[in-house]
C-alpha cells in the first residue's frame, strides 16, 4: 500500500519537480517562443513579471496538491477494493480551513498588487513629457518643451505585405521614425486619440494605455537598458490596425542630447524650406514617398482606393476637381469620413507635395503646382 502511494505521488508530482528543476532552461524555451510575459527594462514591468509568476506558480501548485489528494482517494478508496463511503452531515472545522487559506493567499497577494498599483500611477517627477497621439493608422509624437512634433509610421513595403517580396525580420514592427528617450530617466507619456480608440502597448516597459479621443491618460517608465523596444495598437481601430506598430529607441543620455540638437535643426530646416519654391520634379519626389507613407494605406499605392469605402483618386474627384477644395480636405479633413485632417499631422512641404503629386500622377497630369508657402498661406486664412 505503501509503494503504491509512493508511486502515485512521483507520478503526480514529476512534472513540478521537472519544472522547478529545470527553470532556466524552461523560462528560455518559454521566451523562444513568447508563451509568457516579457520581464521587461523598467522597474514597473519587473514588479508586474514577479506579481504574475508568483501567481501562477501558487495556482500551479495548489491545482496539483488538489488533485493529488483527489486522485489518491479515488485510487486508495475505490469500490472494488471494499471502501465504504463515510456518511456525515458537516465539518466545520474543514470548512473554515478551506476557506480561511484562500483568504489568507489573497490577502497577502494583495500587498505587493496594491504597492505595484500605486508605483505604476506616480508619474511625479519626470524629466520629459511626451504626448502620444494616435491617429488612424500611425502614432504622433510631441516633445513637449522642445518644440519637436513627428509621426511614426509602418515602414515596411506593400511588397511584403502583399507576399510578393520576403518578409524581412521586423515585418509589421518598423517605422519610418521611432519615439526615442534616454536611458535611466524618468518619461511620462501623455496618451490620447485623435479620430478613434487606440491602445499604445510596450510590453518591455509594463505600459499600456488606451487613447481616447479628447481624454489624456498617463503613463511612465523609466528604463534601465539601452535598445530598441517594440509593440503595437491594442485596440480594433480600423482597417490599419494591424500597421501601427511602437517602436522607441532608448539610448545613453549624451546620445539623446545629441539626438534632441540634430532634431532641433531638422526641424528649424524644414520650416526655413517653407518659402522656398520647389520645382515639379522635386514635389512629385517628395510627394511620392508621402504618399506612400500616409495616403496609400486607404487610397492604395495606385490611387484606386478601395471601391464603396475609400473613394479612387484617378481621374476624378478631388484629385482633378478645383486646388481649393483639395488644399481643404487634405488639410481639414472630412467630418463623418475616415479621411483625416493632415494640417497638424505634416509639414507644409509634405502636404504641398501630396496635393501636387496626386493631381499630376496615375494620368491625372492635371499641370497644377502647389507650394508649401501655399499650404501654409491657407492655414492662416490668407
Amino acid at each position: 500500500m505503501l509503494r503504491r502511494a509512493k508511486m502515485l505521488f512521483a507520478l503526480l508530482f514529476a512534472p513540478v519537480i521537472a519544472l522547478a528543476i529545470s527553470g532556466g532552461a524552461v523560462a528560455e524555451e518559454a521566451k523562444r517562443w513568447a508563451i509568457n510575459m516579457p520581464r521587461g527594462v523598467t522597474s514597473v514591468s519587473n514588479s508586474i513579471y514577479d506579481i504574475h509568476m508568483l501567481v501562477f506558480w501558487i495556482v500551479t501548485v495548489t491545482g496539483v496538491l488538489v488533485f493529488a489528494v483527489m486522485f489518491y482517494a479515488m485510487y486508495a478508496h475505490r469500490k472494488s477494493r471494499g471502501a465504504v463511503a463515510a456518511n456525515f452531515h458537516e465539518n466545520t472545522t474543514a470548512e473554515i480551513v478551506w476557506t480561511a487559506i484562500p483568504a489568507v493567499i489573497l490577502i497577502l497577494l494583495c500587498i505587493p498588487a496594491t504597492t505595484t498599483m500605486i508605483d505604476v500611477y506616480d508619474n511625479s517627477e519626470a524629466e520629459i513629457d511626451i504626448k502620444v497621439t494616435g491617429l488612424q493608422w500611425k502614432w504622433q509624437y510631441e516633445y513637449l518643451g522642445e518644440d519637436i512634433k513627428f509621426l511614426s509610421e509602418l515602414s515596411t513595403p506593400e511588397s511584403e505585405i502583399y507576399n510578393t517580396a520576403p518578409k524581412g525580420q521586423y515585418y509589421l514592427q518598423e517605422v519610418s521614425e521611432p519615439l526615442v528617450i534616454p536611458v535611466d530617466t524618468k518619461v511620462r507619456f501623455l496618451i490620447t486619440g485623435n479620430d478613434v480608440i487606440h491602445s499604445w502597448w510596450v510590453p518591455d516597459f509594463g505600459v499600456k494605455r488606451d487613447a481616447i479621443p479628447g481624454f489624456i491618460n498617463d503613463a511612465w517608465a523609466i528604463v534601465t537598458k539601452t535598445g530598441v523596444y517594440r509593440g503595437e495598437c491594442t485596440e480594433l481601430c480600423g482597417k490599419g490596425h494591424p500597421f501601427m506598430p511602437v517602436v522607441v529607441n532608448v539610448l545613453e543620455k549624451e546620445e539623446y542630447k545629441t539626438w534632441l540638437a540634430k532634431k532641433k535643426v531638422e526641424v528649424a530646416a524644414v520650416r526655413a524650406l517653407t518659402n522656398k519654391t520647389f520645382t515639379m520634379d522635386e514635389l512629385m519626389e517628395i510627394g511620392e514617398e508621402a504618399y506612400n507613407r500616409s495616403c496609400a494605406g486607404c487610397h492604395q499605392g495606385n490611387g484606386q482606393g478601395i471601391p464603396g469605402v475609400f473613394p479612387s483618386l484617378v481621374g476624378q474627384g478631388v484629385a482633378v476637381g478645383p486646388v481649393a477644395a483639395h488644399l481643404e480636405i487634405v488639410v481639414n479633413g472630412r467630418a463623418g469620413t475616415a479621411m483625416q485632417a493632415f494640417g497638424d499631422q505634416l509639414s507644409e512641404i509634405d502636404q504641398a507635395a501630396i496635393i501636387t503629386y496626386e493631381r499630376n500622377a496615375w494620368g491625372n497630369n492635371v499641370g497644377d503646382l502647389v507650394q508649401p508657402i501655399d499650404v501654409y498661406n491657407y492655414k492662416q486664412g490668407k
